[in-house]
């Protein structure tokens, strides 16, 4: 019996040890598995995350490059920006942290919360932006509590800064914000989204040289992302700084005297194609678009009927008036519809089919040639011109002078303007040409849409004998270093053109616009200025048109109705340094409202008088 039951215990042990070594097997394989998984099938992405909790990447923007004016003047510089950011992952508890950082930054813990709940699928290791620009009192504060402010961190960035608000900039134009759609376009490869980026002007034109190329740095954080130590750094590539053709003094000046008023202020170097000015009014301030602006100011901008946000210079097409004179002349000179002889009789107006075509002067100027047409701005001289060309021949001169197409100026959205041809007008009306809107053509007035930089090149190649350069703005490129940097593509001189006119043809005409200036009849007289010889041309470009017996004294008009003031001029003329053309929407007469623009313009740049 005590056998048996010997053999009975021994039985029932070696069955417990047995379940007790599997249960210890179960156990060590499920140990196994687990460290499998944890190792091989999910060891990458443990590592990353527990890299992340300790070393962390942060990007360094580049210093973009600086903008000077043609004398090396600075027009444009970066500004230091602390922005503050908040890594989620370290912020805990969030809402104390918020709380606490509402506090010292004056605003609501609800406003900041409401900005991370907006971003879907914000990372929770890495910066996000709260505040842009928080200032140095702000910065100083949250330094001084940084321990209560687990996961809080303010990056000191560069910053644009345009120095002189307002000038120049439809030419400077700036940056903002990348969007959406511009981050998806596949075009800002290297651009996240808190980016600013050119979207104007020479700001978008010369990305390629001002935006540099982003650094990064590798820190060591502890369990608050307070930055332990800096691992490894790789700076950032400042941009390049580009010298524009422009001079800020004369800017300013062409500035202030459109000041009030909307149009706009071109001036060139004949011989070159440099920009010396481009002004077009009014302007805005481009630092809203850094600094931030609200809906309110943004609706002001696209609201305000003068339309600020237009390059006036690149985009403004207007009838082009008397300044459309000089190219009748040429064609009719080169066709040999007339010569420096041919004499036409003004009475004030002129008969032709059943209506009367009138002249400006309504008591008529007389016998008149070519000269004096151009000098007296004869309206029925030039009626005769075109209505003996027609109005495809006088396309083709046009178009040759380089009106009706782009001058091909490295700025984004220049319009081309209109050349109407008859075929144009059945294509776009349906219905033929008439031989009396030739008339109105011949004298720039009509279906005819010019911008001021078209009539500026036009009247620069009158200037220097007859070549069409192409507007040139950027003058030189330079490393930070200061060494030149020359790829011949955007500061290359290039001559798009030559007008189709002889060297005799190009004489009478450059002899008509010194008369409208320096004789008593002219109608640039108030352009003179004491030791300067200058040339030009007057132009008063209808709104409305008006019928036979309205009056044309434009004082009695409505402003809204106010014929634009134009006119184009270069001096010395015996030496051109200068051309410059000037356009005042609903100015009235050219010579009253745009010369004396363009007579001070041209004083502040050769400094007569």
């Amino acid at each position: 019996m005590g056998e048996y039951l010997r053999t009975a215990d021994s039985d029932w042990f070696k069955q417990r040890l047995i379940v007790a070594m599997y249960c210890v097997i179960a156990v060590f394989v499920m140990l196994i598995c687990r460290l499998f998984y944890l190792q091989i099938i999910e060891g990458e992405e443990l590592r990353r995350l527990s890299e992340n909790n300790c070393i962390r990447l942060q990007s360094i923007d580049p210093p973009r490059g600086l903008i000077y004016d043609r004398n090396g003047i600075l027009l444009v510089d970066n500004r230091p920006s602390f922005d503050l950011s908040i890594i989620l992952k370290d912020a805990k508890p969030i809402s104390h942290t918020i709380e606490k950082l509402s506090e010292y930054i004056k605003t609501t813990p609800e406003d900041l919360m409401s900005q991370i709940k907006k971003c879907k699928g914000i990372s929770v290791y890495k910066p996000f932006l709260l505040k842009r620009d928080i200032g140095r009192n702000a910065l100083a504060v949250i330094n001084a509590h940084k321990y209560e402010l687990p996961g809080v961190e303010v990056n000191v960035r560069p910053k644009r800064h345009y120095i002189y608000r307002h000038t120049a900039a439809h030419l400077i134009g700036y940056l903002s914000k990348i969007n959406s759609d511009e981050l998806k376009s596949g075009k800002y490869p290297l651009c996240n989204s808190e980016d600013f980026i050119g979207k104007f002007g020479i700001e978008k034109a010369y990305k390629s040289y001002l935006r540099g190329e982003r650094g990064g740095r590798q820190v060591e954080v502890n369990a608050t992302g307070q930055i332990v130590r800096v691992l490894k750094t790789v700076n950032a590539s400042p941009g390049h700084n580009i010298y524009l053709t422009i001079d800020l003094k004369l800017q300013q000046k062409a500035e202030k005297l459109l000041e009030g008023k909307a149009g706009a202020v071109v001036a060139m170097d004949p011989a070159t194609g440099e920009i010396l000015a481009l002004a077009s009014s009014p302007s805005f301030d481009q630092n809203s678009f850094v600094n931030g602006m609200s809906h309110k100011q943004w609706n002001a901008l696209v609201s305000n009927r003068f339309m600020p946000m237009i390059n006036k210079a690149l985009q403004g097409e207007y009838p082009p008036a008397s300044i459309y004179k000089i190219v009748t002349a040429i064609a009719g000179m080169e066709e040999g519809i007339i010569n420096k002889d041919t004499i036409f009789y003004c009475q004030g107006h002129y008969k032709f089919g059943d209506r009367d075509f009138r002249c400006w002067k309504k008591t008529g100027h007389g016998n008149v040639d070519i000269v004096t047409a151009l000098a007296e701005s004869c309206d029925i001289f030039f009626y005769r011109v075109g209505q003996k060309l027609g109005v495809d021949r006088l396309a083709w001169y046009a178009n040759a002078c380089g009106l009706g197409s782009a001058t091909g100026i490295n700025l984004d959205n220049e319009t081309s303007g209109l050349v109407p041809t008859a075929a144009w007008k059945k294509r776009r009306t349906g219905a033929a040409w008439q031989q009396g809107e030739t008339l109105s053509i011949a004298i720039g007035q009509g279906y005819n849409l010019v911008t001021p930089l078209q009539v500026l090149v036009l009247t620069s190649a009158v200037a220097n004998g007859g070549v069409r350069h192409k507007p040139l703005i950027l003058k030189t490129v330079e490393t930070v270093e200061g060494e030149t940097i020359d790829d011949g593509f955007y500061t290359k001189r290039e001559i798009t053109g030559k007008l189709p006119a002889s060297r005799q043809t190009l004489d009478i005409v450059k002899k008509g616009l010194w008369q409208a200036v320096n004789t008593e009849k002219g109608t640039a007289t108030i352009a003179r200025i004491d030791g300067i010889n200058i040339s030009g041309k007057t132009g008063t470009a209808q709104v409305v048109g008006r019928k036979e017996n309205e009056t044309s004294d434009e004082q009695d008009v409505a402003s809204h109705l106010k014929s634009h003031a134009w006119f184009v001029a270069f001096a010395p003329s015996e030496d051109p340094q200068i051309a410059v053309s000037v356009i005042v929407e609903h100015g009235g007469h050219g010579s009253s409202t745009a010369v004396p623009i363009a007579r001070e313009l041209i004083r502040t740049y050769l400094g007569g008088g």
